[in-house]
């Protein structure tokens, strides 16, 4: 499991949880801290709050592990990953706009780790024959190989991961975080102007 020291700020352990920002190792200590005393001191905090940060926890520890073992295995970060992930499911390629919005992320933070790919031989690169304005990506043969020999023990790391769950609790889980989804899916949409 990932490893919990260091210390960080407040401003860092909120920023852990922007979209697609994922949380350095030393982000878990706060959130880790923030539960603990959620659970410690209950009459402070009610349960919702208990919840989402139970839900931070969660995530901040898997996408950790996730990370660790992406750069250990395939000296590969997960934004590269995910990247890779979205064009596996789309091999006539996408654009740069369809990528940043399915990623959740800007068209610059995009730009970077395209060019990387690019050099690398993973991804191609074309302006679209309908409007010369758009460039498609798509991975290439040897990106295609490579990411699913990755997805292959990606797969296999989140099965173990939630070992300890069984195929009840996973369809529990899944059914309440369906709900959970379409809350917060809710509660954003009166939010929006």
């Amino acid at each position: 499991m990932v490893g919990i020291t260091g210390r960080t700020s407040r401003r860092e352990a909120v920023t852990a949880v922007a979209p697609l920002r994922y949380p350095r190792q030393n982000d878990c200590t706060m959130i880790l801290d923030s539960e603990t005393k959620a659970v410690e001191q209950p009459h402070e905090h009610g349960d919702e709050l208990r919840l989402w940060l139970r839900l931070l926890t969660c995530t901040t520890l898997i996408e950790g592990e996730v990370r660790g073992r992406l750069r250990e295995r395939f000296d590969v970060t997960l934004p590269r990953f995910d990247l890779m992930a979205q064009l596996d499911k789309a091999p006539e390629g996408m654009t740069l706009s369809d990528v940043s919005k399915r990623m959740m992320v800007s068209n610059g933070n995009v730009t970077g780790l395209v060019e990387r790919l690019v050099e690398s031989g993973h991804l191609d690169r074309r302006t679209s024959e309908s409007d010369r304005r758009v460039q498609v990506i798509r991975l290439t043969k040897a990106g295609r190989i490579e990411f699913r020999r990755m997805a292959a023990e990606h797969e296999t790391w989140i099965a173990d991961i939630f070992s300890d769950l069984t195929p009840k609790d996973v369809r529990e889980l899944m059914r309440l975080l369906a709900k959970t989804k379409g809350s917060a899916q809710k509660s954003a949409s009166r939010r929006a102007p």
